[in-house]
Protein backbone atom coordinates (compact mmCIF):
# COMPACT_ATOMS: atom_id res chain seq x y z
CA UNK A 1 0.00 0.00 0.00
CA UNK A 2 2.82 2.36 0.89
CA UNK A 3 4.65 1.64 -2.58
CA UNK A 4 1.20 2.09 -4.03
CA UNK A 5 0.98 5.68 -2.30
CA UNK A 6 4.96 6.22 -3.30
CA UNK A 7 4.02 5.47 -6.83
CA UNK A 8 1.23 7.90 -6.90
CA UNK A 9 2.56 10.76 -5.25
CA UNK A 10 5.57 10.38 -7.61
CA UNK A 11 2.99 10.19 -11.05
CA UNK A 12 1.19 13.48 -9.56
CA UNK A 13 4.90 15.10 -9.26
CA UNK A 14 5.49 14.44 -12.61
CA UNK A 15 2.51 15.52 -14.14
CA UNK A 16 2.60 18.85 -12.51
CA UNK A 17 5.87 19.38 -13.16
CA UNK A 18 5.71 18.77 -16.78
CA UNK A 19 2.54 20.64 -17.44
CA UNK A 20 4.58 23.95 -15.58
CA UNK A 21 7.43 22.87 -18.08
CA UNK A 22 4.86 23.34 -20.84
CA UNK A 23 2.78 26.27 -19.58
CA UNK A 24 1.75 28.39 -22.68
CA UNK A 25 3.48 31.67 -23.52
CA UNK A 26 0.23 33.10 -23.90
CA UNK A 27 -0.38 33.28 -20.43
CA UNK A 28 1.92 35.89 -20.04
CA UNK A 29 -0.70 38.33 -22.36
CA UNK A 30 -3.23 37.68 -19.16
CA UNK A 31 -0.78 39.28 -16.68
CA UNK A 32 0.09 42.40 -18.97
CA UNK A 33 -3.68 43.33 -19.81
CA UNK A 34 -4.00 43.07 -16.27
CA UNK A 35 -1.18 44.87 -14.97
CA UNK A 36 -2.18 47.66 -17.71
CA UNK A 37 -6.07 47.60 -17.30
CA UNK A 38 -6.22 45.92 -20.83
CA UNK A 39 -4.50 48.99 -22.52
CA UNK A 40 -1.58 46.44 -23.64
CA UNK A 41 -1.16 42.75 -24.66
CA UNK A 42 0.55 40.28 -26.31
CA UNK A 43 0.98 39.08 -29.91
CA UNK A 44 2.54 36.33 -31.59
CA UNK A 45 3.33 34.18 -28.39
CA UNK A 46 5.66 31.73 -28.63
CA UNK A 47 7.40 29.14 -26.19
CA UNK A 48 6.54 28.90 -22.57
CA UNK A 49 5.80 31.05 -19.87
CA UNK A 50 9.39 30.02 -18.75
CA UNK A 51 11.45 31.05 -21.98
CA UNK A 52 9.09 32.82 -24.96
CA UNK A 53 8.78 35.83 -26.83
CA UNK A 54 6.05 37.83 -28.67
CA UNK A 55 5.56 41.23 -29.65
CA UNK A 56 3.69 44.38 -27.03
CA UNK A 57 0.34 45.28 -28.45
CA UNK A 58 -2.75 47.55 -27.87
CA UNK A 59 -5.48 45.51 -26.81
CA UNK A 60 -7.74 45.21 -29.92
CA UNK A 61 -10.77 46.33 -30.76
CA UNK A 62 -13.62 43.97 -31.04
CA UNK A 63 -12.25 41.57 -34.54
CA UNK A 64 -9.18 44.31 -34.79
CA UNK A 65 -5.66 41.83 -34.93
CA UNK A 66 -3.33 42.94 -32.55
CA UNK A 67 -0.80 45.00 -34.05
CA UNK A 68 2.46 45.79 -32.47
CA UNK A 69 3.06 49.31 -30.47
CA UNK A 70 6.81 48.68 -29.99
CA UNK A 71 9.97 47.70 -32.98
CA UNK A 72 10.98 44.00 -32.54
CA UNK A 73 10.17 41.18 -30.37
CA UNK A 74 10.55 40.72 -27.01
CA UNK A 75 11.89 37.12 -25.29
CA UNK A 76 11.53 36.44 -21.68
CA UNK A 77 13.08 34.25 -19.40
CA UNK A 78 11.69 33.36 -16.29
CA UNK A 79 13.25 30.87 -13.53
CA UNK A 80 11.01 28.15 -12.00
CA UNK A 81 12.64 29.75 -8.50
CA UNK A 82 9.65 31.99 -8.70
CA UNK A 83 7.27 29.20 -7.35
CA UNK A 84 9.62 29.16 -4.23
CA UNK A 85 9.47 32.75 -3.91
CA UNK A 86 12.69 33.31 -5.53
CA UNK A 87 12.14 35.94 -8.79
CA UNK A 88 14.99 36.01 -11.14
CA UNK A 89 13.26 37.24 -14.99
CA UNK A 90 15.32 38.87 -18.30
CA UNK A 91 13.73 40.43 -20.72
CA UNK A 92 15.00 41.22 -24.31
CA UNK A 93 14.63 42.96 -27.37
CA UNK A 94 17.86 44.44 -29.16
CA UNK A 95 15.54 46.45 -31.54
CA UNK A 96 13.99 48.05 -28.77
CA UNK A 97 15.83 48.23 -25.33
CA UNK A 98 19.24 49.62 -25.08
CA UNK A 99 20.27 46.32 -22.39
CA UNK A 100 18.70 43.53 -21.41
CA UNK A 101 16.26 44.39 -18.19
CA UNK A 102 17.02 41.96 -15.05
CA UNK A 103 14.44 41.48 -12.76
CA UNK A 104 15.26 40.13 -9.42
CA UNK A 105 13.49 39.90 -5.88
CA UNK A 106 10.80 38.09 -4.50
CA UNK A 107 7.07 37.45 -4.94
CA UNK A 108 6.21 40.72 -3.11
CA UNK A 109 9.44 43.23 -3.81
CA UNK A 110 11.26 43.52 -6.82
CA UNK A 111 14.54 45.18 -8.21
CA UNK A 112 14.80 46.75 -12.33
CA UNK A 113 17.84 47.56 -13.39
CA UNK A 114 19.22 50.51 -15.58
CA UNK A 115 17.67 50.50 -18.97
CA UNK A 116 16.13 52.59 -21.83
CA UNK A 117 13.85 51.63 -24.70
CA UNK A 118 12.90 53.47 -28.00
CA UNK A 119 9.03 53.51 -28.22
CA UNK A 120 8.16 55.53 -31.94
CA UNK A 121 5.83 57.74 -31.73
CA UNK A 122 3.78 57.18 -34.82
CA UNK A 123 2.85 53.83 -33.26
CA UNK A 124 1.33 55.87 -29.77
CA UNK A 125 -1.90 56.63 -32.33
CA UNK A 126 -2.81 52.75 -31.72
CA UNK A 127 -3.25 53.92 -27.71
CA UNK A 128 -6.95 55.97 -28.68
CA UNK A 129 -7.87 59.18 -28.40
CA UNK A 130 -6.25 62.24 -28.88
CA UNK A 131 -3.16 60.72 -30.47
CA UNK A 132 -5.08 59.04 -32.75
CA UNK A 133 -6.24 62.47 -34.11
CA UNK A 134 -2.93 63.81 -34.12
CA UNK A 135 -0.78 61.47 -35.41
CA UNK A 136 2.59 62.50 -33.88
CA UNK A 137 5.68 61.41 -35.46
CA UNK A 138 9.14 61.40 -34.14
CA UNK A 139 11.77 59.45 -31.71
CA UNK A 140 11.36 58.49 -27.90
CA UNK A 141 13.13 57.10 -25.59
CA UNK A 142 12.15 56.30 -22.39
CA UNK A 143 14.81 55.45 -19.31
CA UNK A 144 15.49 55.26 -15.72
CA UNK A 145 17.71 54.65 -12.83
CA UNK A 146 17.78 51.77 -11.04
CA UNK A 147 13.81 50.72 -9.69
CA UNK A 148 12.21 49.16 -6.18
CA UNK A 149 8.78 47.62 -6.97
CA UNK A 150 6.60 46.74 -3.97
CA UNK A 151 3.09 44.71 -4.03
CA UNK A 152 1.07 46.51 -1.40
CA UNK A 153 -2.62 45.50 -0.96
CA UNK A 154 -2.58 44.30 -4.64
CA UNK A 155 -1.07 47.76 -6.29
CA UNK A 156 2.56 48.47 -7.31
CA UNK A 157 4.58 50.94 -5.24
CA UNK A 158 7.67 52.39 -7.49
CA UNK A 159 10.59 53.97 -6.06
CA UNK A 160 12.88 55.41 -8.80
CA UNK A 161 13.38 58.05 -11.46
CA UNK A 162 12.34 57.79 -15.16
CA UNK A 163 12.98 60.20 -18.35
CA UNK A 164 10.86 60.65 -21.37
CA UNK A 165 12.92 62.00 -24.43
CA UNK A 166 11.15 63.06 -27.30
CA UNK A 167 12.97 64.38 -30.65
CA UNK A 168 11.80 65.37 -33.84
CA UNK A 169 8.03 65.56 -32.67
CA UNK A 170 5.96 66.05 -35.45
CA UNK A 171 1.83 65.80 -36.36
CA UNK A 172 0.39 65.29 -39.88
CA UNK A 173 -2.42 68.13 -38.38
CA UNK A 174 0.65 70.76 -38.70
CA UNK A 175 2.81 72.50 -41.57
CA UNK A 176 5.28 73.21 -39.19
CA UNK A 177 7.73 69.90 -38.86
CA UNK A 178 9.33 69.46 -36.13
CA UNK A 179 6.99 70.54 -33.92
CA UNK A 180 10.50 71.07 -31.28
CA UNK A 181 11.90 68.05 -28.91
CA UNK A 182 10.45 67.51 -25.09
CA UNK A 183 11.33 66.22 -21.66
CA UNK A 184 8.79 64.58 -19.67
CA UNK A 185 10.43 63.46 -16.08
CA UNK A 186 8.61 61.53 -13.59
CA UNK A 187 9.48 60.91 -9.65
CA UNK A 188 7.93 57.63 -8.48
CA UNK A 189 7.26 57.62 -4.64
CA UNK A 190 5.39 54.80 -4.25
CA UNK A 191 1.77 54.41 -6.14
CA UNK A 192 2.22 58.24 -7.79
CA UNK A 193 4.64 59.97 -9.56
CA UNK A 194 5.67 63.98 -9.79
CA UNK A 195 5.65 64.58 -13.53
CA UNK A 196 7.46 67.68 -15.08
CA UNK A 197 7.07 68.48 -18.73
CA UNK A 198 9.52 71.21 -20.44
CA UNK A 199 10.53 72.27 -24.04
CA UNK A 200 14.21 71.28 -24.82
CA UNK A 201 13.83 73.49 -28.07
CA UNK A 202 11.07 74.06 -30.93
CA UNK A 203 8.07 76.27 -32.41
CA UNK A 204 6.27 74.80 -30.26
CA UNK A 205 6.68 75.55 -26.61
CA UNK A 206 4.79 73.14 -23.77
CA UNK A 207 5.52 73.17 -20.55
CA UNK A 208 3.80 71.86 -17.50
CA UNK A 209 3.82 69.55 -14.22
CA UNK A 210 1.15 67.14 -12.48
CA UNK A 211 0.53 63.96 -10.80
CA UNK A 212 -0.13 60.58 -12.44
CA UNK A 213 -1.74 58.32 -9.60
CA UNK A 214 -4.18 55.44 -9.36
CA UNK A 215 -3.80 55.73 -12.87
CA UNK A 216 -5.49 58.68 -13.54
CA UNK A 217 -3.52 61.67 -14.48
CA UNK A 218 -3.48 65.35 -13.19
CA UNK A 219 -1.71 68.03 -15.00
CA UNK A 220 -2.11 71.68 -15.31
CA UNK A 221 0.38 73.30 -17.79
CA UNK A 222 0.31 75.05 -21.19
CA UNK A 223 1.28 75.17 -24.97
CA UNK A 224 1.99 78.27 -27.24
CA UNK A 225 3.96 78.87 -30.50
CA UNK A 226 7.17 80.47 -31.09
CA UNK A 227 6.75 84.11 -31.74
CA UNK A 228 6.26 84.05 -35.51
CA UNK A 229 4.33 80.77 -35.60
CA UNK A 230 1.39 81.65 -33.98
CA UNK A 231 -0.24 81.02 -37.46
CA UNK A 232 0.62 78.21 -38.74
CA UNK A 233 0.21 76.51 -35.23
CA UNK A 234 -3.32 77.76 -34.36
CA UNK A 235 -5.13 74.75 -35.64
CA UNK A 236 -2.66 72.10 -34.07
CA UNK A 237 -2.78 74.11 -30.30
CA UNK A 238 -6.57 74.45 -31.08
CA UNK A 239 -7.22 70.69 -30.44
CA UNK A 240 -5.06 70.50 -27.56
CA UNK A 241 -6.73 72.51 -25.10
CA UNK A 242 -8.78 76.02 -23.91
CA UNK A 243 -7.08 79.34 -25.62
CA UNK A 244 -6.52 81.99 -23.12
CA UNK A 245 -4.73 84.90 -22.51
CA UNK A 246 -1.57 85.15 -20.30
CA UNK A 247 1.24 88.23 -20.17
CA UNK A 248 -0.46 89.45 -23.24
CA UNK A 249 0.12 86.51 -25.25
CA UNK A 250 -2.48 83.68 -26.45
CA UNK A 251 -1.84 80.63 -24.65
CA UNK A 252 -3.31 76.95 -24.67
CA UNK A 253 -4.17 75.44 -21.65
CA UNK A 254 -2.85 72.15 -20.51
CA UNK A 255 -5.65 70.82 -18.21
CA UNK A 256 -6.17 66.81 -17.13
CA UNK A 257 -7.96 66.02 -14.46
Amino acid sequence: MLRLVIWLAAGIASIVITVLAFLPASWMSSVLETQTAGRLTLGDTQGTLWNGSAFIGGAPSGRDPVTPLLPGRFSWRLSPMVLLGQVDAELENAEALSQPIRITGSWHQWQVNPAGISLPAERLAGLGAPLNTIQPSGRMRLSWNPLQLMRQDDKIEVTGTMNLEMTDIASRLSPVKPLGAYNLAFDWRGQQAQLTLTTVNGPMLLNGSGVFANGRLQFSGKAEAETGQEERLANLLNLLGQRRRQGGKDVIALEFK
